[in-house]
């Protein structure tokens, strides 16, 4: 069940983070929440099955903050996602460097570099593959 709450919750409505202050807002509701358990997924690696410590929970903001203002030298942030930025359970934050179309709508928006969750996360390569019948059908466009 929890594979399937995971995916719902990744599919949800997300608020993009406009600017650099919301930001820093947002890590900081993250830093003060220890009621939170959260799970540091980096979406291509194994997903974690323990969630964060507030250290590393801490450690990883830090970095993290550091990574996205260098790569995405930028006035505007515009690469993390947060269901919510009062009461946050799930962010996706974008490798700065790999965005394709993550602005805007589509059916298929490339996968985050990293995610934040309340939820334990599952193996999203993995669970939003194209299915058989998909890969079949694109296989007969360019035989």
């Amino acid at each position: 069940m929890e594979s399937a709450e995971f995916l719902d919750l990744f599919r949800d409505r997300f608020r993009g983070v406009l600017r650099w202050h919301e930001l820093d807002s947002l890590w900081s509701t993250l830093r003060t929440q220890s009621r939170k358990s959260w799970f540091i997924y980096a979406v291509g690696s194994e997903p974690p099955i323990h969630s964060a410590s507030t250290a590393e929970l801490d450690r990883f903001l830090t970095k993290i903050d550091s990574l996205l203002r260098k790569e995405h030298d930028e006035d505007y942030c515009g690469v993390v996602y947060a269901d919510s930025f009062d009461d946050p359970e799930f962010i996706k934050i974008f490798d700065p460097n790999n965005l394709g179309v993550s602005c805007g709508f589509s059916d298929n928006p490339p996968l985050p570099g990293w995610v934040l969750s309340t939820t334990a996360p599952i193996d999203l390569p993995m669970a939003t593959a194209p299915t058989a019948s998909r890969r079949r059908w694109w296989n007969k466009i360019f035989s």
